[in-house]
């Protein structure tokens, strides 16, 4: 690949990824503990990572069990949830704190299915926000003495990539949704 338009498959690899770390933390029926991943506690005073101050796990299909490092964690823990818009109640028996899925309606579900598009959507823009800066610089080449040729098959290459990242997105879009559907 050309060095001059490396940086910019570079700009749309990182959009992609984003929104497919978007997509970890939208929660598909099935209890998935990367939605815990934005929350922090105040562990002596430090905001630290839910995962650093305890032990995270998925016994069953529609359960997270958080089972602190040290007991007096609990009561944080349970309070962080509690603020985070994850809209679940946790439940606790002093020890471990357990958060349990309910199914989701089938409303709730098309309500989700919005959001991964508008999510997809809005990597779609961004993606194609790269590609006009990426053409941008090319024009920009075009003063300098780079031949018509040359730019013209940069701008071609510059559309390919950015046909293929849209096609990817379209993929995770699908992808999401078709999780968040299946019952």
């Amino acid at each position: 690949m050309d060095e001059r338009i490396k940086v910019y498959d570079e700009k749309m690899t990182k959009t992609l990824n984003n929104l497919e770390s978007e997509y970890t933390t939208i929660r598909a029926g099935r209890a998935n503990p990367h939605i815990l991943d934005k929350i922090t506690v105040d562990y002596y005073g430090t905001p630290t990572s839910l995962q650093q101050v305890a032990n995270v796990s998925v016994p069953e299909a529609r359960m997270i069990q958080i089972q602190p490092w040290e007991a007096s964690m609990v009561k944080v823990i349970e309070k962080a949830i509690l603020v985070s818009d994850l809209g679940i109640n946790p439940n606790n028996d002093g020890k471990v704190i357990r958060l349990v899925f309910p199914e989701l309606t089938e409303e709730r579900r098309k309500e989700l299915v919005k959001d991964v598009k508008k999510k997809g959507e809005a990597a779609k823009v961004a993606v194609r926000n790269i590609r006009r800066d990426a053409n941008d610089a090319m024009k920009k080449l075009a003063k300098t003495d780079v031949s018509e040729d040359e730019i013209k098959e940069l701008e071609e290459n510059i559309q390919k990539m950015t046909d293929k990242y849209i096609k990817d997105v379209d993929k995770a879009i699908e992808a999401k949704s078709k999780e968040i559907l299946t019952v």
